[in-house]
C-alpha cells in the first residue's frame, strides 16, 4: 500500500476490487494501519489476507479479522521465547521498561497475561514517553535486576544513557529489548543524547534482543527443493547492490502459502464438487471463501523461514537471541515456537560476571557468631581462673584453724571463691551463640547465664561485705562490753541478699521472661566478589521492658557497692591486718566498678560486633573476679608463709584526729579514757580523805561512849538509839566502796600505774605528821581494839553481814567475818576504824 498511507492504501483497494479481475485473496500489507484498516473489511469480500511484514499484535484479534494471516510472527511472538530464557537461567523477578506506543504497550500487555500463572513476578511496571531517566530510577530503586524493554532505537539510546548515570549495567543486570533494530542503530541517534560514545556503549554490552528470525539455520531442504543458505546465496546474487529486507523470506514463503493454499482448495473442490472450480470464486461466494480460509489454516511445510504452521492465523515461527558483544550484534540461541524449544548455542552468550546475573539482590542472611578460636582463648583463660580459685578454695580449707585464716572467716572466703568461680562459669554460656546451639537452648542459655552472673556477683561481694560488717559491729561499738557475731549470722545476712537477687530474677522471669531476638543490619556486599548481598543477624538476648529490669537489678548492685564502701571507710582504722580487709575490699570495689562501667559502655556501643562484645565482656568478668579472689587470698598467702603471728600480734586499734563528728561521738582512744580516769580517782581520793577524817571524829565519840559504858552499864539502850545512825555512817563507807565497783575497770590501769603511798608509809618530805595518820599508829589501834571490840561483836556486826550474835568470843578477829574475807583490796586505802 503505497507510503503508508490510509486513504491511498483504501482506495487502492477498492480501485483493484471494482476494476480489476476477480482476486482469490490478497498477498501483502506491510504499514500496519492500512493493513488493520484493509483486513477489517475483507470479511464482506470473503477475501483472505496474507502479509509478510505486519507485525502488529493488533492483527492477532480473530474477532476483528477472521481472515487475516501473516507468514511473519506478530510481535507478541517474543512473549513465550522470552518466557521460556527466563526459566532457562531461572529469573523469576522482572520489571518492565515501555515507551507511551500502542505497539509496544501491547507487547507489554501480551507480556503480562504470557508470564501470569507461571511463578515470574513482574515487580515493577514503568513506562515513558521522552525522558526515560525516571523510570530507570524507579527501577533501581525496586531492585529490578532483569529489564524487559519495549522502546524504539532513538528511545533505546537514551534508556542505556540513563542506565550508565544509574550505574544499571554490568554484572549485576541484564537488559532484554527488541531485536529488529537496524545494524549499528546506536550510531544514528548519539548525537541526540547527552551520553558519551564510550558511557553508551558499555551500559549496552551484554544486552540481549529478541525477533524472529529472518531465515532459518537449519541445513534442511525446504519445500522448494533449496536450503535456507542456498536461497540466501541465489537472492543475494540476484538482489545485487539492491537494499535487503529481512522480510524476504517470508515474502518467499507467503508465495508457497498461497500455492498451497489453492492447492488444497483444487483438491477440496474435486473431491466434493466436481462442477465447481477455483475459477468460479467470486466476492459473493461465502462458500468457496470460506474453503479458502480453512485450506490456509492447514498451511504446514518447512521453509526458508522455518516450520510453517497458523494457529488461529498467526504464523508459528522461529524466535532468535542475539546479544551486544563488543559492538556487533551475536545470535546466541533460537526458541522454536511449534516445538516449544529454546535452544541456546554453546558458550555463546557472554555475561558479564563468572555466573548470570540474579533476578534480585540475593540477600543472604549471615549469623553474626563468635570466633571459634577466640571463644577457645577465653574459655582457656577462664579454665585458668577457676584452677586459681580451686586453689584458693584448697588454701583456704587446708588452713582454716590457722589462726590467721580462722579471724578471717574462712566460710566466708569459702563464699567468696564459689561467687568467683560462677562468674567464671557464665563466660562459658556467654559465649554460646546460634552456631554452637539451636535457637530453643539460647533461649535457655539467656536466663541461664543471668542467673549464674547475678547470683555469682552477689555471693562473692556479700560474704566480703559481711566480714567487713562483722568488723564495723565489734569496733565501732564501745558501748558493748562483749560481741560475739558468729559466722551463721553473717550467712545469714548473705542469704538475705541472695534471696532479694532471687526474687528480682523470678519476678523477671514470671512477667517479661528474657527471649531470643534476632537483629538484621544493613546489608554488606559480599566480600568473595559474588553477586549477592550480605546482610548481617545477630541474636540478641531481650525481652519488653529490658531496660526497666536492668535498671532495677544494676540499683540493687550499685546499693551493694556502696553499702561496701561505707564498710571498708568506716573500719579503714582497725589495724588488726587477720580481721580488716577494708582496703582490699575498696581497691576490689574501685576495680570492680570502673571495669563494670567501662565493660558495659563498650558492650553497648559493640551490640554488632558479637566477637568484641564477647571479649569485653569475658575481660571484664575475667579481670574483676580475679582481682577480688587475689586481693583477698594472696596477701594471706604471703603473710601465712612468711610471718603468721604478724597478722594477729597488734590488737589495739587507732583512729585518726581528723574524723567526722560520728566518729569522735564514739571515739575510745587510750589518751580519752585516761583523762577521764584521772579526773575520777581525783574525786575519789578527795571523798576518802573527807570519810577519815569523819571517822577520827566519830572514834573520839565512841570512845568516850565506851567509856560511859564502862561507868554506867544501864545505859547501853540509850548509846544504841543515839549512835546507831552514827555507827551506820562509819560501816557505810564499805558500802561506797563497793559501789564502785564500776569504776575498778577504768581506774585500774591508772591505779597500777600510780599506787598510793602504802599503809605506815612516809612522806620524808612532811615536817609534822597528819592527824589521821596519828590515829593510825599501832598504839591507838590496839586501844580502840580493846574497848571496841566487844561492842561490835555483841550489836553491830551481827546487821551488816559479820559475826553471828550468838559468838562468845569477843577475841575473834575482824578480818575472820566474811565481810571482810571476801573484799578485794581495789584501792588499797584504809578505812580507820574498821
Amino acid at each position: 500500500f503505497p507510503q503508508c498511507d490510509n486513504a491511498k492504501g483504501l482506495k487502492a483497494f477498492y480501485d483493484a476490487i471494482k476494476y480489476g479481475p476477480n482476486h482469490l485473496m490478497v498477498f501483502g500489507g506491510v504499514c500496519a494501519t492500512v493493513t488493520s484498516i484493509i483486513a477489517e473489511s475483507l470479511k464482506g469480500w470473503n477475501l483472505v489476507q496474507l502479509s509478510f511484514a505486519a507485525t502488529t499484535p493488533e492483527l492477532a484479534d480473530k474477532k476483528k479479522y477472521p481472515y487475516f494471516f501473516r507468514t511473519v510472527p506478530s510481535d507478541n511472538a517474543v512473549n513465550p521465547a522470552i518466557l521460556k530464557l527466563l526459566k532457562h537461567y531461572q529469573w523469576k523477578r522482572v520489571g518492565t521498561l515501555t515507551q507511551d506506543v500502542q505497539r509496544f504497550s501491547e507487547v507489554r500487555n501480551d507480556l503480562t497475561g504470557v508470564l501470569y500463572g507461571e511463578d515470574i513476578e513482574i515487580s515493577d511496571t514503568e513506562s515513558f514517553s521522552n525522558d526515560p531517566c525516571t523510570s530507570v530510577k524507579k527501577l533501581k530503586g525496586n531492585d529490578v535486576r532483569i529489564i524487559l524493554g519495549q522502546f524504539d532505537e532513538e528511545m533505546a539510546v537514551k534508556v542505556f544513557c540513563c542506565a550508565y548515570d544509574e550505574e544499571m549495567y554490568g554484572s549485576k543486570y541484564q537488559w532484554i529489548i527488541p531485536g529488529w533494530y537496524e545494524n549499528l542503530w546506536w550510531e544514528s541517534w548519539i548525537n541526540s543524547s547527552q551520553c558519551l560514545s564510550k558511557n553508551l556503549l558499555a551500559a549496552m554490552e551484554g544486552y540481549i534482543g529478541v525477533d524472529f528470525e529472518p531465515l532459518s539455520s537449519k541445513m534442511k531442504k525446504t519445500i522448494s527443493g533449496r536450503t535456507p543458505q542456498q536461497y540466501e546465496r541465489e537472492y543475494n546474487a540476484k538482489r545485487g547492490d539492491g537494499q535487503s529486507s529481512k522480510f524476504h523470506g517470508y515474502a518467499y514463503d507467503g508465495i508457497w502459502v498461497i500455492a498451497k493454499t489453492l492447492q488444497r482448495a483444487m483438491k477440496h473442490l474435486n473431491a466434493t464438487n466436481k462442477h465447481q472450480k477455483i475459477e468460479d470464486f467470486n466476492y459473493t461466494n461465502h462458500k468457496l471463501g470460506k474453503i479458502f480460509l480453512d485450506a490456509m489454516n492447514e498451511t504446514n511445510f518447512f521453509g526458508v523461514t522455518g516450520e510453517v504452521v497458523f494457529r488461529n492465523g498467526e504464523r508459528m515461527g522461529t524466535i532468535k537471541f542475539t546479544q551486544f558483544q563488543e559492538r556487533e550484534e551475536v545470535k546466541v540461541g533460537e526458541y522454536n515456537a511449534v516445538a516449544d524449544e529454546l535452544e541456546i548455542i554453546n558458550n555463546s552468550i557472554r555475561f558479564q560476571g563468572l555466573e548470570p546475573p540474579k533476578d534480585k539482590t540475593i540477600i543472604q542472611e549471615e549469623l553474626r557468631k563468635i570466633s571459634l578460636p577466640l571463644y577457645s582463648i577465653l574459655s582457656a583463660l577462664t579454665i585458668l581462673g577457676m584452677i586459681m580459685a580451686s586453689a584458693f578454695l584448697f588454701f583456704n580449707i587446708k588452713n582454716r584453724n590457722q589462726k590467721l585464716i580462722k579471724m578471717s572467716s574462712p566460710y566466708m572466703n569459702n563464699l567468696i571463691i564459689l561467687g568467683g568461680m560462677l562468674s567464671y562459669a557464665s563466660i562459658f554460656l556467654f559465649g554460646l551463640d546460634g552456631s554452637f546451639v539451636s535457637e530453643k537452648t539460647f533461649e535457655t542459655l539467656c536466663t541461664v547465664r543471668t542467673w549464674i552472673l547475678t547470683v555469682g556477683y552477689t555471693t562473692a561481694f556479700g560474704a566480703m561485705f559481711a566480714k567487713t560488717w562483722r568488723v564495723h559491729a565489734i569496733f565501732k561499738n564501745v558501748k558493748m562490753k562483749k560481741k560475739i557475731i558468729k559466722d551463721q549470722k553473717l550467712l545469714v545476712i548473705v542469704g538475705g541478699m541472695l534471696l532479694i537477687d532471687l526474687c528480682i530474677l523470678i519476678c523477671w522471669q514470671v512477667v517479661d521472661p528474657l527471649r531470643r531476638t534476632v537483629e538484621k543490619y544493613n546489608m554488606e556486599p559480599d566480600p568473595a566478589g559474588r553477586d549477592i548481598s550480605i546482610r548481617p543477624i545477630l541474636e540478641h538476648c531481650e525481652n519488653t521492658h529490658m531496660t526497666i529490669w536492668l535498671g532495677i537489678v544494676y540499683a540493687y548492685k550499685g546499693l551493694l557497692m556502696l553499702f561496701g564502701c561505707f564498710l571498708a571507710w568506716e573500719t579503714r582504722n582497725v589495724s588488726i591486718p587477720a580481721l580488716n580487709d577494708s582496703k582490699y575490699i575498696g581497691m576490689s570495689v574501685y576495680n570492680v566498678g570502673i571495669m563494670c562501667i567501662i565493660g558495659a559502655a563498650v558492650s553497648f556501643l559493640t551490640r554488632d560486633q558479637p566477637n568484641v562484645q564477647f571479649c569485653i565482656v569475658a575481660l571484664v568478668i575475667i579481670f574483676c573476679s580475679t582481682i577480688t579472689l587475689c586481693l583477698v587470698f594472696v596477701p594471706k598467702l604471703i603473710t601465712l608463709r612468711t610471718n603468721p603471728d604478724a597478722a594477729t600480734q597488734n590488737r589495739r586499734f587507732q583512729f585518726t584526729q581528723n574524723q567526722k563528728k560520728e566518729d569522735s561521738k564514739t571515739s575510745t582512744s587510750v589518751t580519752s579514757v585516761n583523762q577521764a580516769s584521772t579526773s575520777r580517782l581525783e574525786g575519789l581520793q578527795s571523798e576518802n580523805h573527807r570519810l577519815r577524817m569523819k571517822i577520827t571524829e566519830l572514834d573520839k565519840d565512841l570512845e568516850e561512849v565506851t567509856m560511859q559504858l564502862q561507868d554506867t552499864p544501864e545505859k547501853t539502850t540509850y548509846i544504841k538509839q543515839n549512835h546507831y545512825q552514827d555507827l551506820n555512817d562509819i560501816l557505810s563507807i564499805r558500802n561506797f566502796t563497793d559501789s564502785k565497783d564500776g569504776e575498778k575497770a577504768i581506774l585500774k590501769n591508772h591505779l597500777d600505774q600510780n599506787p598510793p603511798a602504802q599503809w605506815g608509809s612516809s612522806d620524808p618530805s612532811r615536817t609534822s605528821k597528819d592527824p589521821i595518820e596519828d590515829i593510825n599508829s599501832p598504839e591507838h589501834i590496839q586501844r580502840r581494839l580493846s574497848l571496841q571490840l566487844p561492842i561490835l561483836h555483841h550489836a553491830y556486826l551481827p546487821s551488816i553481814g559479820g559475826v553471828d550474835a550468838s559468838c562468845a568470843s569477843p577475841c575473834v578477829s575482824p578480818s575472820a567475818s566474811p565481810r571482810h574475807r571476801h573484799v578485794p583490796p581495789s584501792f588499797r586505802v584504809m578505812v580507820s576504824g574498821l
